[in-house]
Parts: structure tokens; sequence; C-alpha cells
């Protein structure tokens, strides 16, 4: 289930965009300024972010812009109630990924969104592939040139998250969020001994890396774009 980052200042449209995606099963955060937004992704990751402009604190073009320059790659739908072409320009040209005018059809906000994830290869995928290797969720099965291996649980959803975003960085703690939940009471070093067992079983695989960003977590790398 995608989890989408609402970012809106007024509590009326933050309540109908939320009602809206929980009725069409996706998972919602949300924050009404930027500045929360980004407290926001410093301890959880999500699969796409919908964001208005105009907001106290830190509004939409500065978050975007920031989470850009971060090499945050998460995308992006920006709703706004300014619709010149030079508005439109600036939103995009940050690295907004679709762009939407007050007041929206909130029903064609769900299949944006829902275009969104399909471009970014992560809505309600079985499977994930890249290069010549192929992971099937149903099975937990991770298959390259045709040699399939069975991975535990955990290790699974660990490698799966980072290969569906090449080359965003996680975490740690983001890592334990989202794999062992909020309540687990593992600790941040669960996340370093599953690595090194991937690190250890796919050590042959040509297609990809599991790289360490010192200081701040892991991420993992197609070998093609290294």
């Amino acid at each position: 289930m995608n989890k989408i980052l609402i970012i809106e200042d007024d509590l009326n449209h933050l309540e109908l965009y939320k009602s809206f995606l929980l009725q069409s099963q996706f998972k919602v955060v949300t924050a009404q300024n930027g500045k929360e937004a980004l407290e926001i992704l410093d301890k959880q990751a999500v699969d796409l972010i919908i964001t208005d402009v105009m907001m106290p604190e830190m509004d939409g073009y500065e978050f975007s812009g920031l989470l850009r320059e971060a090499g945050d790659e998460t995308p992006i739908l920006m709703i706004t109630a300014k619709d010149t072409f030079e508005d439109k320009k600036k939103g995009f040209r940050i690295g907004i990924d679709d762009y939407m005018v007050k007041p929206i059809d909130v029903n064609e906000m769900v299949l944006r969104v829902e275009a969104l994830l399909r471009r970014a290869k992560i809505l309600h995928e079985n499977e994930l592939r890249m290069g010549n290797t192929t992971l099937y969720q149903e099975t937990l099965q991770i298959e390259e040139n045709d040699n399939r291996m069975e991975l535990p649980q955990k290790e699974f959803q660990l490698l799966y998250k980072l290969l569906a975003y090449p080359n965003k960085i996680f975490t740690r703690q983001q890592l334990m969020d989202e794999i062992w939940g909020y309540d687990s009471d593992s600790d941040e070093r669960t996340v370093d001994v599953h690595i090194k067992r991937l690190r250890d079983k796919l050590h042959k695989n040509i297609d990809f890396q599991i790289v360490t960003v010192r200081g701040l977590g892991y991420k993992a790398v197609q070998n093609n774009e290294k």
C-alpha cells in the first residue's frame, strides 16, 4: 500500500484530500507546511507528495526545491490557486512532477496520483526489476539469470524498498519504521545486520549495489548508473 504525504495549511482541503486517498486504499500522512513536512520525512519515507504552494513557515516551492537539491526524487504533485504559465514553469523547473489548479476535482487528483506512481514503477507492483534481476513479492524470491533464491521476509522487504527507489538515501530509522514498524523493540543495528546478510547473499549480483552513505544510511545503486 503506497504512502502519500499531503502538505496543506487549509484544514478543510487537507481533510478532503485525505478522505479521498484513504478511500482509494492509500496510506496518508499530513503536514501543514513545508517545514513540518521535512520533519516527517526525516522519520519516515513516503511514495508520493501532494503539496500546496502558499503556506506559512515554508511554501511549496521552497519545500520542493530543498527536496530536489538533496537528491530526493519522490514524485511531487503541486496543487495551487496560481494558474499562470510562469507559476507552472517555476514549479516544473524546481522539479515537481505534476500540477493542478484549484478548485480541483478530487477524483482527478487520485487518478493523477496513480499515474505518477505508475511512472515511478511502484504502484501495487508484485514484481520489481532492475537489469536482469527480478524481485517477486508474493513468493519473497529474487531471480537473477534464471537462478531463484528465497529470502527471509525482512531481508526481502528491505531489499525491495531500496531497489524501488534507486539512488534514494534511506536513514536507518526510516528503514526500521517502514520494515519493522514503529513499535518494534529492535534497534537500528538490526538494519546493519540485515544489510550485511543481503550483501553476503548477493555479492555476485552485477545489476546493483547496496551502498553505505556515511552518517546517513543506505541506498541502492544500479551498476550501469554508478
